[in-house]
């Protein structure tokens, strides 16, 4: 069996920036292990497969995988996916659907030549700092929200691109990893985000983040789009529209490779 496989530099103009996935297209689902072998082998932060759709108003099933572990949401590999549909794979459309573990999601190609990606807004909640974060990113803790993922609010730019966790006691925190932030420098807000329980000790630029990090600095700068900075070592570009309780987010991507993966029956 041969498949073909694309990786792609997602929320970045330029190779080598950006969050590196890779995309499987897929006639029909592989057996979950192998997914899961494949995305372990890549050894991205993400693998993207899909499926044509055979449901009412979607256009294919999309799912991700991490090195470990299949996830319910993934904003770059979802860009990269709807990159290699319009680039590679001729899709004719403007607009792409699909179907996911998150609901239905869709994918814009924008004259600009960005993709925009429609998610859902994950506001967080506040709760109280939990005991030992500060010591665990030495940095002071000015917010802390709750939702699918924890976020610390930090003070500064400064503050946020000092961080060097100690993953084991993030690890420990309850949500499925650890976005810092604070207001940007040069642009409205910054960010980095850490996933150990998912083989991602740092993520270079998370889409599905800034489902939780566009609703919290939306309400705090009072206004509904944002131009927010990944600041991991490649770093990336995310421009995020808040819209009652979805997050538009466009973002650039470019092609790196494109192969074929060799799997024995």
């Amino acid at each position: 069996m041969s498949l073909h496989l694309y990786q792609v530099d997602a929320f970045t103009n330029r190779l080598f920036g950006g969050n590196p996935a890779a995309v499987v297209p897929l006639s029909e689902w592989l057996p979950d292990h192998v997914m899961c072998a494949i995305s372990a082998e890549n050894n991205l932060s993400e693998t993207a497969f899909f499926v044509p759709a055979i449901d009412n108003g979607a256009d294919f099933h999309l799912r991700w995988f991490t090195p470990t572990v299949e996830v319910d949401l993934c904003g770059h590999a979802t860009l990269a996916s709807a990159f290699v549909l319009f680039s590679e794979l001729a899709w004719q459309s403007n607009l792409l659907r699909f179907t996911t573990a998150s609901g239905l999601l869709s994918a814009r190609r924008r004259d600009d030549g960005m993709i925009t990606l429609d998610l859902p807004a994950l506001s967080g909640h506040e709760v109280d700092v939990p005991e030992g974060l500060e010591s665990a990113i030495g940095q002071k803790v000015v917010d802390f929200r709750r939702a699918v993922m924890d976020m610390a609010v930090l003070q500064d730019e400064s503050a946020v691109c000092g961080v060097k966790p100690d993953l084991d006691y993030l690890r420990s925190l309850e949500g499925d990893g650890l976005i810092i932030t604070s207001a940007g420098d040069s642009c409205d807000c910054v960010s980095r985000y850490f996933a150990p329980n998912s083989g991602i000790d740092e993520d270079p630029v998370t889409g599905s983040a800034h489902c939780t990090i566009a609703p919290y600095w939306a309400e705090k700068l009072d206004k509904a789009s944002l131009i927010a900075r990944q600041v991991s070592k490649r770093g990336g570009d995310v421009y995020c529209e808040l819209v009652d309780d979805r997050v538009l987010i466009s973002g650039n991507a470019c092609l790196y490779l494109k192969g074929q993966l060799a799997l024995v029956e």
